[in-house]
């Protein structure tokens, strides 16, 4: 397995000794561009955005894993930060949350997506079949290009410009392992005593197919997550899958309050 650093972006415009905040992307997207909306929170806090490997500059991986995700952020937590996760980031923080909650001083999920955890929930139950039987099968055959078109076309959501960073993201997340058949143990974050919020959009704006698709149950994925960890649950009106990204302002005071109490 490649163990070469991680590419870690810094954003620090704070005085000196400012809380630090760790922030881990999701999938088919990369530091930067994933917390760009978290930009302006850098003139209070030193933020480190982390490129997962197999996206944005860290080095390749053979299979993009939120368990070696993991491992790398309980590294990167050092002597103690804030951290937050978004999508399959925030199943990476989940676990070295659980592994170093010492290290924790506070976890923010945004949409997180083990959806597994919370299968007892029928619309979390029906969503993970029909997620398992579009991207459970083999994708050896299909193209970055055409990966992108099919997680996007079917479910209403515009095409994004096949750059050559974007079509690296998408090759990793054709070999990523599914986050959504994630089974996490809920009780060691349960019992941590740092702050947690958990965020999800409000989804009532996004396109009925992607809502009906996933929404729903990253909804209902993050009210049962919130309640199972003792984390304040926030809806971000306007938003859906992206709400730091749909609704910065909305997400950046969530944060601040965090990381300033």
């Amino acid at each position: 397995m490649n163990r070469e650093p991680l590419h870690v972006t810094v954003w620090d415009e704070a005085t000196p000794g400012a809380p630090r905040a760790v922030l881990v992307h999701g999938t088919m997207s990369w530091g930067t561009e994933c917390f760009a909306g978290q930009r302006p929170l850098a003139e209070m806090f030193r933020l480190e955005l982390v490129d997962r490997r197999g996206f944005g500059d860290s080095p390749d991986i053979d299979r993009s894993d939120y368990a070696v995700d993991a491992e790398d952020v309980r590294q990167l937590l050092g002597n103690g930060a804030h951290l937050v996760g978004h999508s399959y980031g925030a199943v990476a923080a989940m676990l070295a949350a659980s592994a170093r909650p010492q290290a924790v001083h506070s976890l923010t999920l945004i949409e997180p997506s083990p959806l597994r955890t919370a299968a007892g929930h029928p619309v979390v139950a029906a969503a993970l079949e029909r997620i398992r039987a579009a991207f459970g099968g083999d994708e050896a055959e299909s193209s970055p290009a055409d990966f992108l078109r099919r997680a996007t076309e079917p479910y209403g959501l515009p095409v994004p410009r096949p750059t050559p960073r974007l079509l690296r993201a998408a090759r990793s997340a054709m070999r990523e392992r599914p986050a959504w058949d994630a089974q996490i143990p809920l009780g060691p974050l349960a019992k941590a005593g740092m702050p947690k919020v958990v965020i999800n959009g409000s989804w009532e704006e996004a396109h009925p197919d992607y809502r009906d698709f996933t929404g729903a149950a990253l909804a209902a994925c993050g009210e049962y997550l919130a309640d199972a960890i003792g984390a304040r649950h926030v809806r971000v009106q306007g938003a859906d899958h992206t709400p730091h990204q749909d609704r910065p302002d909305a997400v950046n005071a969530v944060l601040t309050r965090m990381w300033q109490s």
